[in-house]
């Protein structure tokens, strides 16, 4: 009732600037805005691995936790990999895991996709790879794959694997 009343103030547009939504609640922490960002079976583009491998790994597998580490808490907690209910479809140099994509199956038939790569492997094409293996499984088990994104990187693979931005989020901490 409190946030509504609060929010109920603001322009719709408004609800995801975070200064606006801390000058009208008590926000202990933000999270956005982000772009959430659909693909539907005809508008995906897949990407071919090419020369690499794209392996599947269990969503629990230990080299999942050794990439979040080497990504960084920030990156890790961003990607949510940890909380994938998908295989991880994930691409390997010498021996280790360097980026890795999978979802977590949500209401309404939603696959929230995560998408992980290792800083030092970055601006590679593998998040496009692993990303498009992972929304490929998602579409063949008849689920809505869905994007959130807030790194302009991001939003890239997004829109290079087929998916458009039609809204906004912005995730909210009430003090």
């Amino acid at each position: 009732m409190i946030v509504r009343e609060a929010l109920g103030r603001l322009p719709v547009e408004a609800v995801v600037d975070s200064a606006l939504v801390r000058e009208a609640l008590p926000v202990a922490r933000a999270l956005g805005p982000a772009a959430l960002s659909y693909v539907s079976p005809a508008g995906f583009r897949p990407v071919e691995a090419g020369a690499l491998t794209v392996e599947q790994l269990s969503a629990d597998h230990p080299d999942l936790r050794s990439l979040e580490q080497v990504a960084g808490h920030e990156d890790a907690g961003e990607a949510a990999l940890d909380e994938i209910t998908s295989p991880a479809f994930v691409v390997r140099e010498h021996g280790q895991v360097v980026a890795a994509a999978g979802y977590r199956a949500w209401p309404r038939r939603t696959a929230h996709v995560c998408v992980l790569t290792a800083p030092e492997t970055r601006g590679r094409g593998l998040a496009r790879v692993t990303g498009s293996a992972a929304v490929a499984h998602a579409l063949a088990v008849g689920l809505l794959p869905q994007w959130r994104a807030r790194p302009p990187a991001s939003r890239r693979v997004a829109a290079a694997l087929g998916f458009e931005e039609l809204g906004s989020q912005l995730s909210i901490e009430i003090a």
